[in-house]
């Protein structure tokens, strides 16, 4: 905190600073006999009406009434990395969305508008039915808004959702927090216009070296094509053609496999795809009943070995905010936090059309 030469706490912000990563210290229980504070560190992305709106690095925005501010500073947009490959949010958002290609995309100015629509069965008759449409993952089924859509925001938006609804979808944006580039003022923005933010999740970083280092005795099969027994073990049931070329999309991918009982499907299986430098990592499930052996790490450091075999140095991954089991896994094999994303749905949306898979 700023603190003047006399030792008082000073407001060293103003309005001017929007935009601005800051940190704030507010005053809580203002009716207290004891004075009581709390900290803030963010992007300031708005100051309106005597309100201070701060979006932390993981998507969250804080409310801060100017009247019980206390003390407030301009700190560098983005904190030194402690470890893992260096990489810029504009790097790995091209990188992870090339990982994970939609059927059909269009541009919006700067802004790519993805889709991968798919029929599904209709729950009164157990038929196909072209009135029950999905989108196979909101990552497949969102914009990605890498810059200026050309339109004011409000046109844009409006774009979007013409969009998708004229595929029977709801619409989403996907956007980031937490490193430079980020989209923190299109967060409150969206925010502010009632969109909803569904999911949020983490890109984490790390190096191949150590994971492809972890490998052990099990056999693992690599394939460049998923098949029945990889897709018995995948979570997402009732796969469809268009669910197929999504999986199957990518400048190079592989697919692992670690054999099980027959009629139980494969012990585990993971996917990787070797973009350049990059290797993203993606559907590492085990079999409930062989958790714990170390398979998730097994299957992960086959696809790293192959993965360096490519030329590939760093890895990439996605992992949901409240998975504490795989967030323990990964930061054992070295992987660190690079920015949190999150899918924001129309505010009139049914939801309904991207709920096939967390991301």
């Amino acid at each position: 905190m700023e603190i003047s030469a006399a030792g008082r706490l000073k407001v060293n912000i103003t309005p001017a600073d929007v935009g601005k990563r800051v940190s704030v210290r507010r005053l809580i229980e203002p009716g207290s006999s004891t004075r009581k504070f709390t900290d803030t560190v963010g992007f300031l992305t708005s100051w309106n009406d005597g309100v201070l709106l701060i979006t932390r690095k993981d998507g969250q925005v804080v409310q801060v009434p100017e009247s019980m501010l206390v003390a407030g500073k301009t700190v560098p947009a983005v904190p030194a990395r402690r470890r893992g490959p260096a990489a810029t949010y504009q790097e790995l958002a091209l990188v992870s969305a090339r990982a994970w290609q939609p059927v059909e995309s269009e541009r919006l100015g700067e802004w790519q508008l993805r889709a991968a629509v798919q029929e599904v069965p209709s729950p009164a008759h157990g038929t196909a039915s072209p009135a029950r449409r999905a989108g196979f993952t909101r990552r497949a089924n969102s914009v990605l808004p890498l810059g200026d859509p050309g339109l004011p925001l409000d046109a844009a938006l409006g774009a979007v959702r013409r969009w998708y609804g004229e595929r029977g979808l709801p619409a989403y944006v996907q956007t980031a927090t937490g490193a430079a580039g980020t989209q923190e003022p299109l967060c409150a923005e969206l925010e502010r216009r009632g969109w909803v933010r569904e999911v949020t999740a983490g890109l984490w970083t790390g190096a191949l070296g150590p994971v492809a280092d972890r490998a052990e005795g099990t056999a693992v099969v690599l394939s460049r094509t998923v098949d029945g027994t990889w897709l018995s073990r995948y979570q997402r049931k009732g796969v469809s053609d268009v669910a197929l070329r999504v999986l199957g999309s990518g400048p190079s991918v592989w697919f692992a496999t670690v054999s099980g009982a027959d009629e139980d499907g494969p012990a585990a299986i993971g996917r990787c795809v070797v973009d350049g430098r990059w290797a993203g990592f993606a559907a590492i499930e085990v079999d409930p009943g062989q958790r714990r052996r170390g398979l998730a790490t097994t299957v992960m450091a086959a696809l790293a070995r192959r993965a360096l075999d490519e030329g590939a140095s760093a890895g990439w991954l996605q992992v949901e905010a409240d998975n504490a089991g795989a967030r323990a896994l990964y930061e054992g094999l070295g992987f660190t936090a690079h920015h949190s994303y999150h899918h924001y749905r129309e505010p009139d949306g049914s939801g309904t059309g991207s709920r096939n898979g967390p991301s």
